[in-house]
């Protein structure tokens, strides 16, 4: 077995101290003004040998690990998968790394990720939680690791987030619908202790009693194609049926078309659906669903500026964000108004 080549190896082929070697490969050669020519010399030698730095024993000397999680509660919903994405880009542009975590909506698997990651020596940590604990967020937080909340939130001063405003979102949803004629709605939540969803149930619910609406329903308990369809089925049990389903992800909407397209009821002309989250494949599904699209890209992008902002220029003052939502109209609403 080769040894990998070293420092010294570097000194001894190229005739420098392994002081001035050492000071080039990382970065201060122009601190300690050492020329042009030998920073040239010493970087071609490096990369004849196929030099690669010891990322770890560096690390250790800097107290850096140039690493950062990400917890998100299910990269199976497209949400999710989408912002992994975006944050893995943004991360990268500061020359830093992403873990990622999933909790599986599972506030035990979130402390064990929680407690898994941190013992990495992380920078910092960014974090969608599943449950409507956080006191375990807040002691990371004190022992010092910067960290943000993303999505789903919480409402304790002392952890920042950047999330959408979900609660406009929901009630200019439920305003669209009330506007084509419906007064028969369903909605469909997700999980329901988490403040997107409660902000979203409340903004639907205001909407509807602001529109005279007093017969409504709120069901369901999880972010979930499983919820989405056991929800729409049972619906479909009542003798009078909703005109509208509002799905409040599109892991839910998933679910519902599917028990639709079993019962071969037409959406939008039996029941129109409408669903908070947009993804490009809602484009492609028969009809395009009418949708609340949250900013994902800012939401993460922020979100990263804001963590990196603690990690670099350690400041510690909370920050608090929520973005605006928009509607976006495809076909899967009928309007009844035209249609009495």
């Amino acid at each position: 077995m080769q040894q990998r080549p070293n420092i010294v190896d570097i000194a001894e082929k190229a005739g420098f101290s392994i002081t001035t070697v050492s000071r080039v490969l990382n970065g201060k050669a122009d601190k300690y003004r050492i020329s042009k020519a030998t920073q040239q010399v010493i970087k071609s030698t490096a990369e004849e040998l196929n030099y690669v730095p010891n990322e770890f024993a560096r690390n250790l000397r800097s107290g850096k690990s140039k690493t950062i999680a990400l917890i998100v509660p299910s990269l199976k919903n497209p949400f999710f998968a989408e912002m992994a994405s975006v944050v893995n880009t943004e991360v990268r542009k500061y020359n830093y790394i992403t873990l990622i975590g999933d909790s599986d909506d599972n506030i035990e698997n979130e402390k064990a990720e929680v407690l898994h990651l941190s013992s990495r020596s992380l920078d910092g940590m960014i974090i969608a939680p599943c449950g409507d604990e956080w006191k375990h967020l807040v002691r990371l937080q004190e022992k010092g690791l910067p960290l943000i909340c993303v999505d789903r939130y919480f409402e304790d001063p002392e952890l920042s987030y950047v999330s959408s405003d979900n609660y406009e979102g929901a009630y200019s949803a439920s305003k669209y619908l009330i506007e084509h004629g419906h007064t028969s709605i369903a909605c469909i939540q997700g999980v329901r202790y988490s403040i997107p969803n409660i902000q979203r149930v409340k903004g639907f619910v205001e909407a509807m009693v602001g529109s005279g609406i007093t017969s409504y329903t709120v069901t369901g308990d999880a972010f979930s194609e499983q919820n989405g369809y056991l929800e729409t089925k049972l619906l479909l049990q009542q003798k009078v049926w909703p005109t509208a389903i509002f799905a409040f992800s599109n892991t839910i909407a998933m679910g519902c078309i599917k028990a639709l397209k079993e019962e071969k009821i037409r959406i939008p002309e039996d029941i129109s659906l409408i669903t908070f989250d947009d993804n490009p494949y809602l484009n492609y599904i028969e009809p395009p669903l009418t949708c609340i699209s949250q900013p994902v890209e800012e939401i993460c992008k922020i979100a990263v500026k804001i963590l990196f902002s603690k990690i670099l220029e350690r400041d510690p003052s909370p920050k608090y964000m929520l973005l605006k939502t928009q509607l976006k109209v495809k076909s899967s609403v009928k309007n009844l108004e035209h249609h009495m």
